[in-house]
């Protein structure tokens, strides 16, 4: 490392030059430089290499075997050091082999990520997605690590110093199956109170949630009878039972097993975000992905 301190990577160029032309004249105009600066660059790298590198011949110079065994080493760190300092190429899509790694609840997965799917694969056949499961607490973590390329979280409680895209409104809707006689028409406040009610809880084992805290305010309660920690859990349940549920619009809208209706007591919504970390945030391929996804929900 000390030796590469005291090197100028342009005498490397020169070198290059000087391999290939074997003439310090053609060199300086392929350098476009003067020639005592290139036979200045040359004493330069001898006394670096401790080697004359190219001696004078009866038709141009030619190199020493240090030269030689410089020769291909030097291509290759000259054609890495082009690719690093190149502008990106534009991102083909139908060539990529990315893996990307997305953060998501199982709400997410529904609403966003498999709306975005078909289009993904068609347009990107050679691409993989590692869907994970989402760790709200870590979500800043990882994205900071490259551990997640991308996370799907409220924008209500989102941990700061990631990029954020809103993707839509959620409403929440009053859901339980098709047929369900407590759901031929909106219910009133009572009615809707006493019915029997499931209850999706992250953390587990959980019985009060928005809904809860919107009707305690009122002076008033449900009869929640069944807590999971699970969306999809909820729709069989629903599907398979006279339980109700609050739900977020999007996931039972396409649902011919379900019928919902409007609520009798209005709870507020939230708004749906995708999160990135600034390591990906100019990525030509991060950005084709953000913008696929956000087209699609």
């Amino acid at each position: 490392m000390s030796n590469l301190h005291r090197l100028d990577l342009n005498l490397l160029l020169t070198l290059d030059v000087l391999l290939a032309e074997h003439n310090v004249t053609r060199a300086a105009e392929r350098l476009n430089l003067a020639q005592p600066s290139v036979s200045v660059h040359l004493a330069k790298l001898r006394e670096f290499f401790g080697d004359p590198l190219l001696l004078p011949g009866p038709r141009g110079m030619r190199p020493t075997a240090k030269a030689e065994e410089l020769r291909e080493p030097l291509r290759q760190v000259l054609e890495a050091l082009r690719q690093v300092v190149s502008p990106s190429a534009p991102f083909d899509p139908s060539r990529a082999t990315h893996t990307w790694r997305i953060a998501a609840t199982d709400y997410a997965e529904s609403t966003i990520v498999m709306p975005a799917l078909a289009g993904l694969y068609s347009q990107a056949p050679g691409v993989q997605l590692a869907v994970i499961e989402m760790a709200p607490p870590r979500i800043a973590k990882q994205a900071e690590q490259g551990a997640i390329d991308l996370a799907f979280h409220t924008s209500d409680g989102s941990p700061p110093g990631l990029h954020r895209r809103l993707l839509f409104a959620e409403r929440y809707v009053l859901a339980g199956r098709a047929g369900h006689p407590g759901l031929r028409k909106r219910p009133s406040i009572s009615q809707f109170c006493k019915l029997a009610h499931v209850i999706v809880s992250p953390d587990g084992g959980g019985f009060r949630g928005v809904t809860d805290e919107v009707l305690q305010a009122a002076g008033l309660s449900r009869r929640v009878a069944l807590s999971v920690p699970h969306f999809l859990f909820v729709m069989a349940a629903l599907a398979s039972t006279d339980l109700v549920a609050m739900l977020p619009w999007r996931l039972v809208r396409d649902n011919a097993a379900l019928r919902f209706v409007e609520p009798p007591v209005e709870v507020p919504g939230y708004e749906m975000a995708m999160l990135w970390h600034e390591r990906s945030h100019r990525d030509p391929a991060h950005q084709w992905l953000r913008e696929h996804i956000a087209r699609s929900v």
